[in-house]
């Protein structure tokens, strides 16, 4: 550092002048700059990733040159998830300047850093092959059911809509995809995959305009938003941790999403080896067969049922103000009379029950109930289900559980904002869907790296929460209780979602009380000095 002083005007001003020069050697190591509390450093602790090579081992050749570690490349990947970066190219290029993604993925100033293009050959190949992506993201969840972050009794699943990467104008009549697959390749790929009859992806819905750009997505809107190509990114939440269970990318059809949902559930019962309590989901999953299949399994339906438009526009009784007589099967319609059972209607699964000319002609409340001669009612097979929905809707529980469904709208828009998923970057379903588990891999990853370490004074959310109270209560510090509140939130990104979690807001705002309170009593006993706010 020099030192100048130099006369302007009479006035004596000493100035630091920073020179510019570069040492020929630096002696450090990256262990010592990565700190303990860094993000990169609390994955690195919590998770393995052997199982990558265990995986990956019969997709290699026993002769030949060495190829690149399969685990650093997916580290490589999860780094650009976790930060938001998407593009593979800027992966890399930033990849050589930050130290503690190098000591993340284990390499030093020495190594060559792998090719963009390597991550794509992969990824057509032997990650695609062995699905890699999707037992990473089950490892994950294994583990956070093993150490007990994940409870798995009260869950929520939703579906947001994500853009393909494929413009509307790219979109053509299916009658003219034979005449296309002759200039687009992947045309050519996606009609031989629909005549082999692919078992892997599961039916959707035959649509009259295909993209050449992106066969397999959809134009589909949500939310009253614009149409646009896209997919439907489904998630099966953990209320208790806001922990990703379930992931799977899907046509964006709503009749997908609770095949989606039902899929998720079924797996994670797999892991967890029992059955979860309760489901929350909003309107959209609250269809006959969906709550019927919560039924057969005792799930407790948190969702409000899905009723056709005429059924809600109707001037008439509806099928809810009939009462069920099990023992003569038949409905009771609101003025007393009886419905008896008339036969069942197989093409709409559904049972039918009619009154009488007799009963039903001088009723005085005919003019509610029907404009026939008399009344018939329609009850789907799966009503009871429904009806069970709807008392459930009435209760304090639904109005608890729905609060809870709103962290799945947390992760939507961390999804978005933050890793930068509002577009997918890559086309075709089997490659979207990688993109999806990466992404909820990485949202887990940041809850993983929020466990509480019994030795690390500056650990999880919840350890800064519980230290804040035993400090206060014991009143040490008292002015010092003011600047720990920023310490408190200004943790990183991962912290800062479990904090904003509704379970915790009461919890912060009744502790922030007692600081506010300590906080008085600091200042009535003048303690604090107001120049450099240091406590004396």
């Amino acid at each position: 550092m020099l030192r100048w002083i130099s006369m302007l005007g009479g006035l004596l001003i000493m100035m630091g002048h920073q020179a510019r020069s570069e040492a020929l050697f630096y002696y450090f190591r990256l262990e010592d700059q990565v700190p303990e509390t860094h993000l990169l450093r609390l994955i690195d602790k919590h998770v393995s990733f052997e199982f990558v090579r265990q995986q990956l081992k019969d997709s290699y050749s026993d002769t030949g040159r060495p190829s690149i570690d399969p685990e650093l490349l997916l580290r490589i990947l999860l780094i650009g998830y976790l930060y938001g970066i998407t593009s593979e190219r800027k992966l890399v290029e930033e990849l050589r300047m930050h130290l503690a993604w190098r000591w993340f993925t284990g390499l030093g100033f020495d190594q060559e850093i792998p090719h963009h293009s390597t991550f794509s050959k992969n990824r057509h190949g032997r990650f695609q092959e062995s699905k890699l992506f999707e037992q990473l993201f089950e490892q994950i969840v294994r583990q956070c059911v093993e150490v007990g972050l994940v409870e798995g009794k009260h869950l929520s699943v939703d579906g947001s809509f994500v853009e393909a990467n494929a413009a509307k104008e790219s979109r053509i009549p299916r009658e003219q995809l034979a005449e296309a697959a002759q200039v687009h390749q992947t045309v050519r790929q996606y009609l031989r995959e629909v005549e082999e009859q692919n078992p892997v992806e599961e039916p959707v819905h035959e649509r009259d305009q295909v993209s050449t750009t992106d066969p397999d997505s959809t134009y589909a809107t949500k939310g009253g938003t614009p149409a646009r190509l896209g997919y439907y990114d489904n998630y099966l939440v953990d209320n208790k941790s806001c922990v990703i269970v379930g992931v799977q990318g899907t046509a964006a059809r709503m009749s997908q999403e609770t095949v989606a949902a039902q899929d998720m559930l079924t797996r994670f019962t797999g892991w967890q080896g029992r059955e979860p309590e309760s489901v929350t989901a909003d309107t959209t999953y609250g269809n006959r067969d969906f709550l019927q299949w919560l039924a057969d399994r005792n799930i407790t339906p948190y969702m409000r049922t899905r009723d056709s438009i005429h059924r809600k526009r109707s001037p008439y009784f509806g099928p809810e103000r009939f009462t069920y007589e099990p023992e003569h099967n038949r409905y009771i319609c609101p003025a007393g009379q009886p419905l008896n059972y008339g036969g069942r209607i197989y093409r709409n699964r559904a049972f039918n029950y009619i009154g009488t000319r007799k009963r039903g002609g001088a009723c005085a409340l005919r003019p509610q109930c029907t404009s026939a001669a008399f009344r018939s009612l329609n009850i789907h097979q799966h009503e009871p289900a429904r009806q069970r929905a709807r008392e459930l809707a009435n209760t304090p529980e639904f109005t608890r559980a729905q609060r809870q469904r709103k962290k799945v709208e947390a992760l939507f828009a961390e999804l978005k904002n933050q890793i930068g998923l509002r577009r997918l970057r890559l086309r075709r379903l089997k490659f979207v869907r990688e993109q999806f588990f990466l992404a909820a891999a990485a949202q887990n990853l940041k809850a993983v790296g929020t466990l509480p370490q019994p030795t690390d004074k500056t650990g999880s959310g919840n350890y800064r929460l519980r230290k804040l109270e035993r400090e206060t209560l014991h009143n040490r510090h008292p002015a010092r209780k003011l600047f720990l509140v920023p310490q408190f939130f200004n943790t990183h990104a991962c912290q800062c979602r479990a904090l904003t979690c509704p379970r915790n807001l009461m919890k912060i705002s009744q502790r922030l009380t007692i600081i506010r309170n300590g906080w008085e009593v600091a200042r009535s006993s003048n303690q604090w000095r107001n120049s450099d706010r240091t406590p004396v």
